[in-house]
């Protein structure tokens, strides 16, 4: 689900996108190279992202992941997912 609220942002390279998530998180979340490798072949797999071959700002050559709509239709219902569970919680650990 990180990776695919990253990659909503806008289309980034795989050191761009590990980055972003330990920029967001304030160092919460290291995602680790190798990790984050077989994350987006499985992702592109099931057709939640696409990759492209491109330029990087340093003019190096990159491969750029990017969300497809069922990418997006996902991270929708994980988020919604999430947000549930994280309730729940809220409301067990309110609880007394």
């Amino acid at each position: 689900m990180l990776i695919l609220k990253t990659l909503a942002l806008e289309p980034m390279h795989g050191y761009e996108v590990a980055v972003r998530i330990e920029q967001i998180s304030r160092g919460v979340f290291r995602v680790n190279a190798g990790s984050l490798f077989v994350a987006f072949q499985r992702l592109q797999r099931a057709g939640l992202i696409r990759s492209e071959w491109r330029a990087t700002e340093n003019n190096r050559r990159a491969k750029y992941y990017s969300l497809t709509e069922q990418g997006r239709k996902k991270l929708n219902s994980e988020t919604r997912e999430w947000e549930k569970q994280v309730a729940a919680i809220a409301r067990i650990l309110e609880a007394s």
